[in-house]
């Protein structure tokens, strides 16, 4: 096969015609990802992830995007051919797959195909009191929080929600996957899909109160403020539970920016844990707060999720630069992560080569501009700063591409060039 994988996609998405033609066009899209994750270069992608996580000098360091909201300009809806909501879940997965072996970073690709475990949650709202925002209702307009709780009075409605694993439900979308798949290509089922965050309980907070409300609470009602996040706490926990209840965890030390070593010895029982488990958490509602508040009102209750972890990255889009103590003490704190307001240079000091660093990339740097002549300058003068530590090159919240179809590959080739040098 040639690099542009998706002119091939292209090729064979207009022969379908019908439910059996969907069948046989899933299934060469399986058997072509199967032949991605079988080439040689994956095996050095992933040997990659793992050395930069473990602290050994990788060939270079690993570079990832995650095109979040651009999917939707890089493979609209329309583009899909698959009629059935399952059929179109595994189109839109395959043909990421292939769009981002032409991107060509280190995205990995495994020989199966993921589902997450499905549960039950009691009350139906999960926290007693429903989530609102509102919204323009139009697709890529911005949205705002509507408090759920509008009187201090309300807080008292908060109930800590209760899980139960949905075996049936579990079984029967498995079932449905692999079914399309055939023998192409095994299906498997881990405890959380994706980017495992369920310690990043100030979002759900901030849905449910607001974030410049609640920050005002810091103040005036602190003891409301502890209320409302040991429900999240206890909520978080009692899903933890639940998962582990399961006995099926698996380590999700296959994902993007986990990619790691075993986190342990392999236990000889063959029951894995969280112990074997990455876990991220951050702070990015109380960007604002002071190191103090963020230590009282959120990373004291990370930390207690965080120790049932066998390895814990943090941060995210949040300026950490006055907070990066309380975060490095964190025990099991395996990747700190830097955003673009995060004092780089404080950071590689403090860190200390102690952790791998997660090098953020800013979304708007790389879209807006019609060149990438401050981009490339940008990312050279960073990566001499980052010289010499294990750090890892992430770009993510990225929403539009600003009409640049070709950006994603300029950056892919920009940064290679400057962190292999």
């Amino acid at each position: 096969m040639n690099n542009n994988y998706y002119q091939q996609v292209a090729k064979l998405a207009a022969k379908v015609s019908s439910h059996d033609d969907e069948v046989s066009y899933l299934r060469e899209l399986a058997g072509m990802s199967m032949e991605l994750a079988d080439e040689a270069r994956m095996t050095t992608i992933k040997q990659r992830w793992r050395d930069v996580n473990a602290l050994r000098k990788p060939d270079r360091p690993p570079i990832w995007c995650n095109p979040v909201g651009c999917w939707t300009e890089m493979i609209p809806a329309e583009a899909l051919v698959c009629r059935s909501d399952v059929n179109r879940e595994l189109e839109l997965f395959f043909r990421k797959i292939m769009m981002k072996r032409d991107i060509d970073d280190d995205s990995p690709v495994d020989p199966y195909y993921k589902i997450g475990m499905e549960f039950d949650v009691t009350p139906n709202n999960t926290w007693g009191v429903d989530i609102v925002h509102e919204s323009l209702d139009e697709v890529g307009s911005a949205w705002q929080y509507k408090s759920a709780l509008e009187t201090y009075e309300d807080f008292d409605k908060l109930q800590v929600p209760q899980y139960s694993y949905n075996k049936q439900a579990t079984e029967s979308r498995a079932a449905q996957r692999q079914d399309v798949l055939g023998e192409i290509m095994p299906v498997k089922l881990v405890p959380l899909l994706g980017y495992a965050n369920k310690a990043t309980i100030a979002y759900p907070a901030t849905d449910l109160r607001g974030m410049e409300t609640l920050m005002m609470d810091m103040i005036l009602e602190p003891n409301r403020v502890h209320q409302l996040m040991q429900v999240m706490f206890e909520g978080v926990m009692n899903f933890l539970d639940a998962v582990e209840a399961t006995g099926l965890i698996v380590p999700n030390t296959d994902e993007p920016m986990f990619l790691s070593d075993p986190l342990r010895p392999e236990p000889a029982d063959g029951k894995y844990s969280f112990k074997d488990y990455w876990m991220a958490g951050n702070s990015q509602e109380l960007d604002q707060v002071s190191p103090e508040m963020f230590e009282e009102f959120l990373l004291d209750y990370q930390k207690q999720i965080f120790a049932r972890f066998g390895a814990v990255s943090y941060g995210c889009c949040e300026n950490l630069t006055k907070k990066l103590d309380p975060v490095l003490a964190i025990h099991n704190l395996k990747i700190m992560v830097c955003s673009d307001w995060t004092d780089l240079e404080l950071l590689v000091e403090k860190v200390n080569r102690q952790h791998c660093i997660m090098w953020r990339h800013l979304a708007s740097d790389v879209v807006c501009l019609d060149n990438t002549t401050a981009l490339r300058d940008k990312i050279n003068t960073e990566a001499a700063i980052l010289k010499g530590s294990s750090y890892q090159a992430i770009l993510r919240e990225l929403q539009t591409l600003m009409g640049h179809p070709n950006r994603l590959h300029e950056w892919t080739e920009i940064t290679k060039e400057a962190v292999s040098e």
